[in-house]
């Protein structure tokens, strides 16, 4: 299984080819995961998506591979492992207005699989938590399972 102490994350860069063609293989299930999880949280911890409550469910699916900003990818004996940021175009780049995604591929012939949409669990030094799904532009797009 990869993980964070076995697949080294190259530096975030601006996507390439190869991220392009990943993104496009898996952009109508991230739009779909996306919206899922938005309810589902919306059941339990609203405060995930906060940011975004005020957009309709296209709005915050309308992104395209135009919005693809940023991404890191590793390698690992199954493949690709790709981490990428999406800009959310209905938000301004300012405040909160990106979401992080997982992705993996076994390589150029393969068909590319969504693996996660990144959502964040903080615990606060006063033992509350905080919880989000939408991130801003200087949020590092770090390794995650979830």
């Amino acid at each position: 299984m990869a993980t964070a102490d076995t697949v080294k994350l190259g530096d975030p860069h601006e996507p390439k080819e190869e991220a392009i063609n990943v993104f496009r293989q898996i952009e109508h299930e991230l739009k779909r995961a996306l919206v899922r999880l938005r309810h589902e949280s919306n059941k339990h911890e609203p405060e995930y998506f906060a940011a975004v409550e005020h957009l309709s469910d296209a709005q915050l699916a309308g992104f395209g591979v135009d919005d693809l900003r940023e991404v890191r990818v590793g390698v690992s004996a199954y493949g690709l492992h790709l981490f990428g940021k999406v800009h959310i175009p209905s938000l301004p780049d300012e405040g909160p207005a990106f979401i992080h995604f997982r992705a993996f591929t076994g390589g150029p012939d393969d068909q590319a699989t969504l693996h996660s949409i990144h959502t964040e669990d903080k615990e606060e030094p006063s033992g509350g938590h905080t919880f989000r799904a939408i991130f801003t532009k200087d949020d590092m797009l770090d390794w995650f399972d979830t």
